[in-house]
């Protein structure tokens, strides 16, 4: 699959499609285009697509501007499920980046058809940590209530906050989840990650 027939294509992208594209990046060693992972350090540690970049959401927000000087061709994003890639795909629009795409479906939909991945230790993933949280915030706040009524609300409070997540397709919980020591890792700052972009040597 060349170039132009992968701009030819709809913005979102199906596995077969970009397994299809990576094949034919491989022949291209001039080929400059680039799949980006916006998951957190850990989540990208423990299982990614091989050859993809990581570029964590919370550093591609602060970064945009600059992150896109570096990807002049087409530009594919990964992340778990599809949502936080779809909160990417906006971000790099608003730069003026063209020829952005979103996988659909996520790694998720890449490993259900068992296409190639690289495996480290493995950690749980930001939309995991979300739902421990949330969950053991409401059940927190329903156990607190028995003795404190009013503690009922913070219970409801949560649940907004979901509901609101929900339609808005964002999470303020997984961006604070994203800054913890835990998610995140030392060599993935804005410098390290512009070098790996622009090093021709990269697998």
């Amino acid at each position: 699959m060349t170039q132009s027939s992968l701009r030819a294509m709809p913005a979102r992208r199906d596995v077969d499609t970009l397994r299809d594209w990576l094949d034919s990046r491989e022949a291209d060693s001039g080929d400059g285009s680039r799949v980006l992972d916006v998951r957190t350090p850990a989540e990208f540690g423990t299982v990614h697509i091989p050859g993809s970049y990581n570029v964590p959401l919370d550093l591609l927000r602060e970064h945009r501007g600059e992150l896109s000087r570096h990807l002049d061709q087409d530009v594919v994003l990964i992340c778990r499920s599809g949502a936080r890639a779809g909160q990417a795909e906006t971000m790099l629009a608003d730069t003026g980046l063209p020829n952005v795409h979103v996988l659909d479906g996520g790694l998720l939909a890449w490993q259900k058809t068992d296409a190639p991945v690289t495996r480290g230790a493995a950690r749980w993933d930001l939309e995991r940590q979300v739902r421990l949280v949330a969950g053991g915030l409401v059940l927190a706040g329903v156990l607190a209530s028995v003795l404190v009524p009013t503690m009922k609300w913070f219970s409801a409070a949560i649940g907004v906050g979901l509901v609101v997540a929900a339609l808005t397709n964002s999470c303020v919980m997984g961006l604070l989840l994203s800054k913890l020591p835990y998610n995140r890792d030392a060599s993935c700052d804005l410098q390290t990650v512009l070098a790996e972009l622009t090093d021709t040597t990269r697998d």
